[in-house]
C-alpha cells in the first residue's frame, strides 16, 4: 500500500474527544484491586511489545464497565461497542489496567489501527497525578517546517501504513494538545488521531502512572 498522507483536524470537544469526570463510583476499590494483582503481563522495554510498562487484564467489572459504554454510546452516537479482531486473531488489550513508571517509557505518538479500533480511552487512576501527564494529539512536522496532518485516514490503518515507516522520531511530532490528567477522569477519543500519554512518572509500583484503558469497534 502507498503511504496515505494524514488529514489534520484540530481536535474538537464533542466531535474527536469527549470527557466523563467521576466515571467510577468506587475509584479506591478499583485501584486497591489494581494493586492487589499478581498476573501482570510486561510490556516495552522488557519486552517487544508496541505498549510500555505492564497491564492486568480485566481491569473493571461488568457493573463497572456497562455505565463507561453507556457514556461511550450516547457521547460518539453509537448503537454497539464490541472488540476489533482481524481475521488472523489479532486484538487489542481491552478493559485492562496499565502500569507505567517514568523510566519505563517517554511520549510514544502512534494511532490505534483502524482494524480493531475506533474509540480508545483511558480512566486515569492516580489520586495526585503530577501536571503534564495526560494524554496528548500530535502534528507531523514536515521537512520544511510546516505542519501536518494528525489523523490516520482509509485505506491506511495505522501510522505505518499511511507514513511507509514505523521509525519516526519524537521530534517529527508536535505536541498540539493535552487532555488534563484528573483523578477519576474518563477520556474518549477517535484511534485514528495521533496520542500518546504526555509523560510517565513514579518509581515504586504504588508512585507510577496508574490507568485503565479501553479499545472499542463501533457503528
Amino acid at each position: 500500500m502507498p503511504p496515505t498522507p494524514l488529514l489534520y483536524r484540530k481536535p474538537q470537544e464533542g466531535r474527536d474527544y469527549w470527557i466523563l469526570d467521576g466515571a467510577l463510583k468506587d475509584p479506591e476499590a478499583v485501584i486497591a484491586r489494581a494493586f492487589a494483582r499478581e498476573d501482570w503481563i510486561y510490556g516495552f522495554p522488557h519486552k517487544q511489545e508496541p505498549w510500555p510498562g505492564m497491564r492486568a487484564l480485566i481491569a473493571l467489572s461488568p457493573e463497572e464497565l456497562e455505565p463507561i459504554e453507556a457514556f461511550v454510546r450516547k457521547a460518539t452516537g453509537s448503537k454497539r461497542l464490541w472488540q476489533g479482531s482481524t481475521p488472523e486473531g489479532a486484538t487489542l488489550n481491552h478493559n485492562c489496567f496499565q502500569l507505567v513508571g517514568r523510566e519505563e517509557s517517554g511520549p510514544r505518538p502512534h494511532t490505534d489501527s483502524l482494524r480493531l479500533c475506533r474509540y480508545a480511552a483511558v480512566i486515569y487512576l492516580n489520586p495526585k497525578p503530577p501536571e503534564a501527564t495526560g494524554t496528548t494529539f500530535f502534528r507531523l512536522r514536515l521537512r520544511d517546517g510546516r505542519l501536518g496532518g494528525n489523523t490516520v485516514q482509509p485505506p491506511a490503518t495505522n501510522l505505518v501504513d499511511a507514513l511507509g515507516t514505523g521509525k519516526m522520531p519524537l521530534e517529527a511530532w508536535a505536541p498540539e494538545m493535552e487532555l488534563e490528567n484528573r483523578f477519576n477522569r474518563l477520556v474518549v477519543y477517535k484511534g485514528a488521531l495521533v496520542h500518546s500519554a504526555t509523560r510517565y512518572f513514579g518509581r515504586e509500583p504504588k508512585d507510577r502512572r496508574l490507568t485503565a484503558v479501553f479499545f472499542w469497534m463501533a457503528e
